[in-house]
């Protein structure tokens, strides 16, 4: 016969959970937004985050990895709270929103590659020049601006042109 009580009351310290699921959360929000910039595609870093993290609390509440769905509740909200709570800083608080949410990185300004900001982000001459000509760019010539999105896509402005084109990134070439 299954005990109801068990199945509802902690048995991990309720700050525990919070402790683990705040750190879990800001270490590996901080690794994605350094790290991964790049390659987080069209999804972005916060949402892949969540995801991730919920997948793998809500799993750890259901599969009995806890003994009490409590824990596996607790853990989902305190991860919901972190990424509510930086979007609420970002908006609020403009030097929050410079780290949590970092500006877009020119790559190309007037036809001239800005090396730095390319060595900056890993990214090769061969890897840019492609992503332009997947825009229909064939030559630097006919660009005044290129910038990597804070989502790790590109967006390009034509030389002579005003409307930005914006493709999106799969990830490194290989």
């Amino acid at each position: 016969m299954t005990d109801w009580g068990s199945v509802f009351r902690p048995d991990t310290p309720l700050l525990e959970i919070v402790a683990r699921g705040s750190v879990m959360y800001l270490s590996l929000f901080v690794l994605l937004r350094v790290i991964l910039k790049r390659e987080s595609g069209t999804t972005g870093v916060t949402n892949l985050l969540v995801i991730v993290l919920l997948a793998d609390a809500a799993q750890n509440g259901m599969a009995d990895d806890y003994r009490s769905v409590t824990d596996g509740v607790l853990l989902v909200a305190v991860i919901i709270g972190w990424s509510y709570l930086l979007d609420v800083l970002a908006y609020w608080w403009p030097a929050a929103a410079r780290v949590i949410r970092p500006n877009s990185l020119v790559l190309v300004q007037d036809g001239r590659i800005l090396r730095r900001n390319l060595r900056r982000e890993f990214i090769t001459d061969e890897e840019l020049h492609s992503e332009l000509r997947e825009q229909g760019i064939a030559d630097l010539s006919e660009v005044r601006e290129v910038r990597m999105e804070p989502d790790g896509q590109f967006s390009v402005i034509p030389a002579g042109g005003d409307k930005p084109r914006k493709k999106s990134r799969r990830g490194p070439a290989g």
